[in-house]
């Protein structure tokens, strides 16, 4: 099969790539978004950041506050539709403007349609390097053993498997090892963690133990969601294994960056 005209334009000419930073990022995960946007340039992309950008609205789409939620989802319609591309270092912040935007105006013609335009444009980063940009190897280099984790949303919602593996598998020096749990929840969901603390704490103990069984020294993943939660349960357990968000690994150059 060979791509089409647009597809092929898309891969060679400097597109300009609107980048969505996301809440947890944005609050906690600053080298997240360094790292992201280091990515998208080697990548041969032209990087913005509209400052004026909020919440996606998953937290109050995901607890039942559709009004709430439909605010948010306003807002960052308005913020983005001019965007060639949107890009999130974020599966979960993906998902729900490309799933649920259009769910959410469902009823309301004008902001559907909008809606539906900016879901149309909006990629997780690995989908983005492999199905827009073409690019699978950015040169990096990490001489360690890692395992990853399937975050729920990028898995089941944007049904991106083996995009980020192949990103991980480019990068010189690396052993992917797979856990036999990589794609089951590690009990973050969100609310789900602070409303279910027993049910969340025990999905993540079975997440521990699926990493241990790799003897991988790093876990990465693609939302710092996931890997909040799993490097707290891994720092309370005493286990040495560290985290790494995908976009961080495209970006190092040596084993002591890993560490």
């Amino acid at each position: 099969m060979t791509d089409s005209n647009e597809d092929t334009e898309a891969k060679t000419a400097k597109p300009t790539v609107s980048l969505f930073i996301t809440c947890l990022v944005d609050q906690f995960f600053p080298n997240v978004g360094e790292a992201t946007v280091k990515v998208l340039r080697q990548a041969g992309c032209e990087v913005t950041f509209d400052e004026r950008q909020t919440c996606c609205g998953q937290p109050t789409f995901n607890t039942g506050y559709r009004e709430e939620a439909r605010a948010l989802a306003q807002r960052f319609i308005e913020i983005f539709e001019s965007a060639e591309y949107i890009v999130a270092p974020s599966g979960s912040c993906t998902a729900m403007v490309r799933n649920f935007y259009p769910e959410l105006f469902i009823d309301d013609p004008e902001w559907h349609k909008r809606a539906v335009a900016v879901s149309a444009k909006t990629y997780e980063l690995s989908e983005f390097l492999i199905k827009i940009r073409g690019v699978e190897n950015l040169g990096a280099t990490c001489e360690a053993n890692v395992t990853y984790h399937d975050a729920c949303h990028l898995l089941r919602e944007l049904r991106q498997r083996e995009e980020p593996r192949r990103l991980i598998r480019a990068v010189d020096g690396i052993e992917l090892i797979e856990a036999d749990n990589c794609d089951t929840c590690c009990g973050f969901g969100g609310t789900f963690s602070v409303k279910f603390p027993e049910i969340s704490g025990a999905m993540l103990n079975d997440k521990i133990k699926g990493i241990q069984r790799t003897g991988a020294e790093v876990v990465i993943a693609d939302d710092s969601s996931c890997l909040m939660q799993i490097a707290g349960g891994l720092s309370r357990q005493g286990v040495n294994v560290k985290t790494m968000h995908l976009a961080e690994l495209l970006v190092q150059t040596d084993k002591r960056d890993a560490g």
